[in-house]
């Protein structure tokens, strides 16, 4: 019988490279929210996967940029620590993007040769933008290379046999029905966050932050927090219209018979406060 391995697997990219659809899709079910919006992670989240022969956990990370508030400071930080103490580094890249060098910046803060370079979106580049990403991505001589897609499954099976294969002997770190080690609680956050990115116009993401101030099952309540008054009107919308949108989508997602309440809130310019940007959660 053969031993029962198991490790830390930790992906780290560019904004909106699709880690966390990775992710999700590997441990098939939803363990980080997703959004075409970059820097939607803002937090290290980690997804287990447990199968008969390896338990492996996945460390789902912010990207990496070029910060220009606390927020993104303390994000990057955070991307930055998810790389030490792991077996496996993985190097997330865009399939439908050329190389460029914010993907050379993260890939240089990598254990290269140990490292397993992930092309993530084969199912929207074509074949030339696949194999274009993969010569050029040879130059960094890393361990193996895997061009994938987290939206159609394509090449995800022969990486997890081969991170699997990458692990040590170790035991169990999670139990079998455990799937992820966010908090309930920051996992309702983060899903009413995930809607009003689905739901808002662009230029809000970055001000907007989500925390569960009131837990009394069934009910919830949610406070959202914004920069600017002007953007309070915007998340409720006319008549409530938004906030009615965002509250519905959350809902669906969530056990049924819960009360979930939103609540909008102004935090002058909290993304480049220090202070607020820690006591956000961040």
């Amino acid at each position: 019988m053969s031993e029962f391995r198991s490790g830390f697997i930790t992906f780290v990219g560019r904004p909106n490279v699709g880690k966390s659809s990775l992710v999700n899709a590997i441990c098939g079910r939803k363990i980080s929210i997703v959004s075409d919006k970059p820097q939607t992670t803002r937090h290290r989240i980690m997804g287990v996967l447990t199968r008969p022969d390896a338990q492996l956990v996945f460390v789902d990370t912010p990207g990496l940029h070029k910060p220009v508030s606390a927020l993104g400071e303390r994000v990057n930080a955070t991307a930055l620590e998810s790389t030490e103490d792991v077996d496996v580094q993985c190097l997330v890249l865009d399939a439908t993007k050329p190389f460029g060098k914010g993907d050379r910046w993260v890939a240089d803060r990598l254990h290269l040769p140990r490292a397993v370079v992930i092309v993530n979106k084969i199912d929207a580049a074509s074949e030339q933008q696949v194999i274009a990403m993969l010569g050029a991505a040879s130059e960094l001589d890393a361990e193996a290379y895997f061009p994938v897609s987290a939206k159609s499954g394509k090449g995800i099976g022969p990486l997890v046999d081969h991170l699997t294969g990458r692990l040590p002997e170790g035991p169990k770190f999670f139990g079998d029905d455990e799937a992820s080690d966010m908090p309930e609680e920051q996992f309702v956050a983060e899903l009413v966050r995930e809607q009003l990115l689905a739901v808002t116009r662009d230029e809000l993401p970055y001000s907007i932050a989500t925390r569960v101030t009131e837990w009394e099952w069934p009910r919830i309540r949610v406070d959202i927090v914004v920069e600017r008054e002007s953007q309070k009107g915007m998340v409720i919308g006319k008549g409530g219209s938004v906030l009615k949108e965002v509250g519905k989508r959350a809902r669906a997602q969530m056990p049924e018979g819960v009360y979930l309440e939103l609540r909008v809130k102004v935090d002058k310019d909290w993304q480049r406060r220090a202070d607020r940007v820690e006591r956000l959660g961040y």
